[in-house]
């Protein structure tokens, strides 16, 4: 099984400033918001900054990501619980195998995938955590609003120390706690820069992992166009939100939902696909997380609800095991309770692959999760033809 560092110490990427690719500002002493909003959207992916990582092939991308060929964004979300961020690092595991490079990225402060990786802490900066199988390697990033804000400042009203100090002040956060909008524009014009970055031509990364919010407020977090229409109807901060709706409703981009098979999150990831078809923003597959294989290989259709004391008892002692009164409840019990949940994961299966999506399953690993499951988990996907 691969490891995922080397003496402990992840490798390490320069800091890039999202605005220095999604939106710059052009040259020129321009002073109305009119001009510099033109400004900023003319010069897009103009600017190139000395601390970009390794130059990409395009064609390594072009070698193909199963179902999702042409995607460089996948954004993966689920309801709490369901294991969405063991599943989005898988997917960058499997994303990044045959000598590719993929970004997972987090946007909810969490540090679920240090702990996953059992890496330290996450900086706001791309970092190698893992080698993928076929010598691809995955990078990731945890986004900090208030460091994307003063890049931001910096980068459009040139603050300088001067934003550094407005942090000092708490300034910087009551900013983006009042206005829950602008802090979407943020994390996810960081995510779609690292989608879109280029250098010299030439993709940074094949592919990115958004580690997302839970199904209940995908739809509002990636829409951040509307959610911005109330701050700002021109000026940089509407042109920034333009390019990232840009890029999270182009063919570029998709959103997957994990889901387990019980009955609210198949509810929800029923309703999560419906509110994204609604809002016009590209549905990806689902994925049935912590799926139990069936005890009964033979017939999946018979789940327990046929077998009687009798039958019970005529198997105990052709076990060689005395057949007592409570034994025989215990098990017939167990028998029921096993016959609920193969009915409930049939009906909530059906309703998934009713959804017109692509489906994927990973199964529940009984030794629990470590870095050689992950793997496994990466492997499954690649098979079924997520990655």
């Amino acid at each position: 099984m691969p490891r995922t560092r080397n003496d402990r110490r992840p490798g390490r990427l320069g800091r890039t400033r999202w605005t220095d690719t999604m939106t710059t500002r052009a040259a020129g002493a321009r002073t109305t918001d009119d001009a510099r909003a033109n400004d900023d959207a003319d010069a897009i992916d103009d600017a190139r900054t000395i601390d970009d990582p390794p130059l990409v092939e395009d064609a390594r991308f072009d070698d193909g990501h199963g179902d999702w060929e042409g995607v460089r964004l996948h954004v993966v979300s689920g309801k709490g619980g369901t294991g969405k961020t063991t599943v989005a690092a898988a997917l960058a595991l499997a994303l990044a195998s045959g000598g590719r490079r993929t970004l997972l990225v987090e946007v909810e402060d969490r540090q679920g995938i240090a702990q996953l990786f059992d890496c330290p802490h996450l900086p706001y900066e791309d970092r190698k955590i893992a080698t993928a199988p076929g010598g691809g390697e995955v990078y990731a990033l945890a986004i900090d609003p208030e460091e994307a804000l003063l890049e931001y400042l910096d980068m459009f009203y040139h603050l300088g120390r001067a934003g550094k100090g407005l942090k000092k002040l708490g300034a910087i956060d009551f900013a983006t706690t009042i206005a829950p909008g602008l802090r979407d524009v943020l994390l996810t014009g960081k995510a779609c820069e690292s989608a879109r970055r280029r250098v010299q031509g030439r993709f940074a990364y094949d592919a990115v992992v958004m580690d997302a919010p839970p199904t209940g407020r995908i739809a509002r977090f990636l829409n951040v166009n509307t959610e911005v229409a109330g701050l700002a109807r021109f000026g940089p901060i509407h042109t920034q939100a333009e390019a990232v709706m840009g890029v999270i409703r182009s063919p570029q981009t998709a959103v997957h939902l994990v889901t387990l098979l019980e009955e609210m999150p198949v509810q929800e990831t029923v309703d999560g696909v419906a509110e994204l078809r609604a809002s016009g923003l590209p549905t990806g597959g689902v994925v049935i997380n912590m799926a139990r294989p069936p005890l009964q290989a033979e017939d999946e259709s018979d789940t327990g609800r046929r077998l009687t004391p009798e039958l019970l008892e005529a198997g105990l002692v052709a076990g060689g095991i005395k057949p007592t009164r409570p034994l025989v409840t215990a098990l017939l019990s167990e028998a029921d309770e096993h016959a609920s949940r193969i009915e409930l994961e049939s009906t909530g299966r059906a309703l998934v692959r009713g959804l017109d999506v692509p489906v994927y399953e990973l199964p529940l690993l009984a030794e629990g999760m470590d870095l050689g499951g992950l793997y496994r988990l990466a492997e499954a996907l690649r098979e079924q033809g997520m990655a």
